[in-house]
């Protein structure tokens, strides 16, 4: 099927473009201008089964098809992200993620929620001597880039910088080939960055994340420089860009739905499933990492060949009619609600609890203290990254006062 993922009228709305799919081609091949054929996923049970199944693989160098000598000016920062435990399965992710899932806790997190809400408290005193605000850049951002780079410790100079370098990461499959080489540059520096950040925790060691991951190396956990560097990216990427797009579309959603927005006015104590609906219905991560399927199977009608790269659309899976009626209806009470807006299975988010404490902290103390906030364009004059990999706005023009 012909299908252009990265048009504007398709980032805009794709949701009737997947209901179509999951009517009458559940399981379709599609072509990327950069990476070539893939399968797309899109009905709910048929994602579950692809995320929990072991018989398809995140780790693409399992496959022949996979295999091949990557061309030689893929940036080192490309072959090193294969190292990522996104990218591995057990026991390497296991082994990866047992490295940091300390610092992701409950109990951890809850050390964490006085620094979310005073970074939240004072992105409102800025915003509230304006008129009007970009949502993204003056509030959604700033909280999560904020609370992760001093959990990783990241110098407060570069944070910004590291955000527009994975934002290029991320809009990688998109574009021209021309385009893609100036990102390829732009994740060549980013590389360099993360060497001298671990350099620098070398002779300067902190209380925080890097430092433990040196000190993981030093202390023979066969963390090599490659691994360290893929979860380094790795944690600072997925540490903020699922709360920046929930905060951002969050928020969006809200205010076209006026009367949840009211609802969770009236009733703040809706909080905690009004994230969990937002999550499900604005989807901030729409495709997870690429699987490989070990063997020939069988799914959605189609027979998949050993060794496809297959795709999986969580934003498809979450707006599925057969497992959430009424799915294209924000309900901030929506019971049950097993979304997959954080996948499923081994690779589940590991800092699903951490976005979740950001998104509910940042969404609430915002409806509270702007409670007459309005969008400062036509819905329809929105625009939204072009990224497969994550769903999200450039920008969200609100008018405060």
């Amino acid at each position: 099927m012909l299908l252009d993922t990265t048009s504007p009228q398709f980032r805009h709305d794709p949701y009737p473009t997947y209901a179509a799919l999951r009517e009458t081609e559940p399981v379709s091949l599609i072509n990327e201008p950069v990476m070539g054929q893939a399968w797309l996923v899109t009905r709910y049970d048929d994602v579950v089964t692809v995320l929990k199944d072991p018989r398809f693989s995140n780790e693409g160098r399992k496959t022949a098809a996979v295999q091949r000598k990557a061309p030689w000016w893929t940036p080192k920062v490309l072959t090193t992200f294969q190292n990522s435990m996104l990218l591995v399965d057990d026991p390497d992710h296991r082994r990866l993620r047992d490295l940091v899932h300390k610092a992701f806790t409950p109990k951890m997190l809850q050390g964490l929620n006085k620094v979310i809400e005073n970074v939240t408290d004072e992105r409102l005193e800025k915003m509230a001597r304006k008129k009007s605000v970009d949502l993204i850049a003056d509030f959604a951002l700033p909280i999560p880039l904020t609370v992760i780079s001093d959990m990783m410790g990241v110098p407060v100079k570069d944070r910004l910088k590291f955000h527009h370098w994975m934002g290029t990461f991320l809009e990688i499959r998109s574009g021209t080939k021309l385009q893609m080489m100036g990102k390829m540059l732009n994740m060549m520096q980013m590389y360099r960055f993360f060497k001298s950040l671990i350099n620098l925790r070398r002779r300067q060691p902190q209380d925080d994340l890097i430092t433990a991951l040196v000190n993981a190396e030093q202390d023979g956990d066969r963390l090599n420089e490659d691994e360290m560097i893929a979860m380094i990216f790795l944690l600072l990427l997925a540490g903020h860009e699922t709360t920046v797009n929930l905060i951002g579309n969050g928020t969006l959603a809200l205010l076209e739905n006026p009367d949840q927005l009211h609802k969770l006015q009236n009733q703040p104590e809706l909080i905690d499933s009004a994230v969990e609906e937002l999550l499900r219905f604005t989807n901030p991560v729409e495709q997870p990492a690429p699987r490989y399927n070990l063997e020939e199977i069988e799914l959605g009608g189609q027979k998949l060949p050993r060794g496809s790269r297959v795709l999986v659309s969580l934003a498809s899976a979450n707006r599925d009619e057969a497992a959430f009626p009424n799915a294209d209806k924000l309900d901030i009470t929506r019971t049950p609600n097993k979304h997959l807006a954080f996948g499923l299975g081994i690779h589940y988010c590991l800092g699903a609890p951490l976005a979740r404490m950001e998104g509910k902290i940042g969404l609430q103390r915002l409806i509270t203290r702007f409670p007459n906030m309005q969008l400062g364009v036509k819905p329809d004059a929105v625009q939204w990254r072009t990224s497969m990999a994550v769903r999200g706005l450039k920008a969200l023009p609100i008018v405060v006062e």
